[in-house]
């Protein structure tokens, strides 16, 4: 990997620990941050690497800590995106997914019904369609403000939604823009709904690189628009 990856996979790293320090300090959930590594207590115990070269000691703390909540019966998800981690013992298996970024360039413009959410009701309604679409099935049956609560409308997130049809959350941090839960409502898929979400980050996003965990079945959207994959990130369940 060059060293111009290497770095947005950093960043991508880092992106991604700042948004979820940011959901859960709104939401209320602990957080436990380490120099190899953040711990988000949440409705899943969540552990995020932050460097490929966290050291033998720092390694066996991040084990011996994903052991102990899973020994306690928590749902834990440790994420790798440097692929150092073997956490077989505990008996977790590692999925795999991609991590890309963009660099900045020209963007078309975004359909005119894609729109930022500003208000706690537009918020409201894009957290239904990422519960019920992405979907985030610990957070079912949904009660609105327990994924994304209306303070993140003051914070460095920017959510924006596609009328009923779909919405994403965004982070600015690091350098970068970060992209999440890129959602479609099932009955609107196939249709453009993602191209139109990603064109409204992009042009929010015009000045910086965009970074984003994409799914398989996404990939080639992000492909099209410019995306470079910087490596699979081991996601340890």
């Amino acid at each position: 990997m060059t060293g111009l990856l290497t770095e947005r996979l950093r960043q991508a790293c880092d992106n991604a620990v700042a948004m979820w320090t940011t959901l859960a300090r709104a939401r209320g959930d602990d957080v436990l941050e380490h120099p190899a590594f953040t711990a988000i207590d949440g409705r899943r115990y969540r552990i995020m690497l932050r460097t490929g070269t966290p050291g033998d000691a720092a390694a066996r703390e991040l084990t011996a800590l994903a052991g102990k909540r899973r020994d306690e019966g928590r749902a834990v998800v440790v994420e790798d995106p440097f692929r150092v981690l073997d956490l077989t013992d505990l008996g977790m298996t590692a999925g795999q997914l991609p991590v890309m970024a963009r660099e900045p360039g020209a963007t078309p413009e975004s359909p005119a019904d894609v729109e930022r959410v500003t208000t706690p009701a537009e918020l409201a309604g894009a957290e239904d369609m990422v519960v019920h679409g992405f979907p985030l099935e610990e957070y079912q049956p949904h009660r609105p403000g327990t994924v994304f609560p209306p303070e993140l409308l003051d914070r460095a997130t920017a959510f924006f939604r596609k009328g009923d049809q779909g919405a994403c959350l965004t982070m600015a941090h690091g350098g970068v823009g970060g992209v999440y839960w890129v959602t479609t409502m099932p009955e609107h898929r196939s249709q453009g709904v993602g191209r139109a979400l990603m064109y409204a980050v992009l042009r929010h996003f015009d000045d910086v690189p965009v970074t984003l965990t994409a799914s398989r079945s996404g990939r080639p959207l992000y492909e099209k628009l410019g995306f470079a994959n910087l490596g699979d990130a081991n996601w340890w369940r």
